[in-house]
């Protein structure tokens, strides 16, 4: 072992409260917990252990279902079922049953909130605190959410009236969507998608991530308990396998999906009726850092190595690449370096640790092959000391300056704990950067000077959807819409925007005179209809 060998553990020095039981992944397939019957492979620890004979090993914490193409459509078929083209109970049903039901689901799901962080920290390497945040906030989105499809149910309740015709305006569901979420967010951003897409009476199948996949079966009773049979399905199996035959048949309405836009594409095309199928998309970024001449270069360094290596820069939104004024560039270089060299490495459930092991074995050669290639192309480590070390499945940030703008680092997405710095003369270079990139997603402008970062603002809020004045790139609030142009998305996601993605307008109308009264009356007073009505959600 070498000296950096006192951040790992044995397994008898894990504390109490990060260790876990072994999971045997279960499915849930048309309201039945199935333990048998599939196939499964092992889930491996990025975590890495101290063995007896002083080498470092990464322990199987247990096994999730692999299904085949057949098994995978049993759940399509089950979600299309409760369905019905619409004529289900779910999607039918009152919105304050849906609601009911939702709140139901949230009280069984706080109950596993332990096992749950615990599992984040050992499948994906997100620190205790960090994994406690991830499970808080998509409580809270859940809270959030049924506010606002109240307010949307209140606004929806009134009868209009224009042109001799009165009618009732709501919302309905779309039918059966596939919810895929990401490893690094394998919890909230899945969440993000389904719960949107159930409270607005859609079913669903949801296929877990590649990394992240055993919290779900601590979830799947909570489903199977609170919702009508086939109205949330939850598999796994290998996507490339799995995914494209149940697209090509047709019976998936809406793909909800963070991950890569070559993957999401690849399932669009599948599809045999593109223009019946919704895309909500959250998809690659390469968002840029612009550190002007008059920025404050301590916010600037402070909020661009937050922005850049928070979960080991495994984040949509995170900084991907900096371009610094040269007038500022040693300052601020080195500002970011000794920021980064007090960043503590270590396993997620040591206290203060800020960077730890990487989920994905593949990525620590490809995070080495972009560094390489950079400093062949004349760029070099800002950062020798540390940069780039890897033990175990821990990568040590690299903080790369001078990288050309023709290299993968900085052209491609990296989503690692790389941080490609660019020094440039003139912004022109940064807005033809911009411009001519394929993503869309986010920016971070530093700055002081109103008349400039006013004309910046102007010119790049139609590059990107989002621009944050002197603080990184971000997510939340939930409130906020979140999306992006070109390649990074498609559909937009926030508290109010989600619930929309998933339904679509859809009315009843009669004519303005005594007979559409009186038979719109009728059906209300009678409350002979789920969908058209006056009742008021409270």
């Amino acid at each position: 072992m070498s000296n950096l060998s006192g951040i790992f553990h044995s397994a008898a020095e894990v504390p109490d409260f990060a260790k876990i039981p072994r999971i045997e992944g279960r499915i849930l397939i048309g309201g039945k917990i199935r333990s048998s019957g599939f196939k499964s492979r092992p889930v491996i620890s990025p975590c890495s252990l101290v063995g007896p004979d002083g080498k470092l090993s990464n322990p199987e914490i247990g096994t999730t279902p692999d299904l085949d193409e057949k098994q995978f459509m049993e759940a399509v078929d089950a979600a299309a079922l409760a369905w019905n083209k619409g004529r289900g109970e779910w999607p039918t049903a009152r919105m304050e049953v849906r609601i009911q039901a939702i709140q139901s689901l949230k009280q069984q799901i706080l109950a596993q909130r332990d096992i749950i962080c615990r599992l984040l920290m050992w499948e994906i390497a997100k620190t205790w605190t960090d994994a406690q945040a991830e499970f808080d906030r998509t409580i809270q989105y859940m809270d959030d959410t049924l506010e606002a499809v109240k307010a949307l149910d209140r606004d929806c309740s009134r009868i209009q009236f224009s042109g001799g015709i009165m009618a009732q305006i709501r919302r309905a569901p779309l039918g059966v969507a596939l919810c895929m979420g990401p490893f690094n967010y394998p919890f909230n951003e899945t969440f993000a998608t389904l719960i949107p897409a159930l409270i607005m009476g859609n079913t669903a199948v949801v296929k877990s991530p590649r990394f992240g996949v055993l919290l779900w079966d601590a979830l799947l009773e909570a489903f199977k308990n609170t919702l009508p049979p086939g109205v949330v399905n939850i598999v796994n199996g290998s996507g490339r396998t799995i995914i494209s035959p149940s697209i090509q048949a047709g019976k998936i309405d809406v793909l909800a999906f963070i991950g890569s836009s070559p993957v999401a594409n690849k399932i669009k095309l599948a599809h045999p009726e593109p223009h019946h199928f919704r895309g909500v998309l959250g998809l690659d970024a390469k968002n840029p850092a612009l550190i002007l001449p008059d920025a404050d270069l301590d916010i600037a360094a402070s909020e661009c190595v937050r922005g850049s290596l928070s979960f080991n820069g495994q984040r949509c939104t995170a900084l991907k690449i900096i371009f610094v004024q040269k007038s500022v560039a040693r300052p601020f270089i080195q500002k970011m370096v000794e920021a980064v060299e007090k960043l503590k490495v270590g396993m997620p459930w040591q206290p203060g640790v800020s960077i730890t092991p990487i989920p994905d074995p593949m990525k620590l050669g490809q995070l080495k092959s972009y560094v390489d290639e950079a400093i062949q192309m004349g760029a070099k480590l800002s950062n020798p000391k540390s940069g780039g070390r890897v033990e175990g499945s821990l990568y040590w940030p690299s903080l790369v300056e001078g990288v050309p703008l023709n290299s993968k680092l900085a052209t491609e997405e990296q989503f690692g704990p790389v941080v490609p710095i660019v020094e440039y003369d003139s912004t022109d270079e940064f807005e033809d950067y911009v411009v001519h990139s394929p993503y869309g997603m986010q920016m971070s402008l530093f700055g002081r000077d109103p008349e400039k970062l006013g004309g910046l603002i102007d010119h790049m809020a139609n590059q990107v959807c989002r621009i944050n004045l002197n603080a990184q790139c971000q997510r939340g609030p939930d409130v906020f819409p979140f999306t992006g142009r070109k390649r990074s998305a498609e559909g937009t996601l926030s508290v109010t925007d989600a619930l929309r993605s998933f339904s679509i307008r859809s009315m009843v109308a009669a004519k303005q005179d005594p007979s559409g009264k009186q038979l719109v009356q009728d059906i209300l007073h009678g409350d002979h209809s789920h969908f058209l009505s006056t009742h008021i959600t409270l």
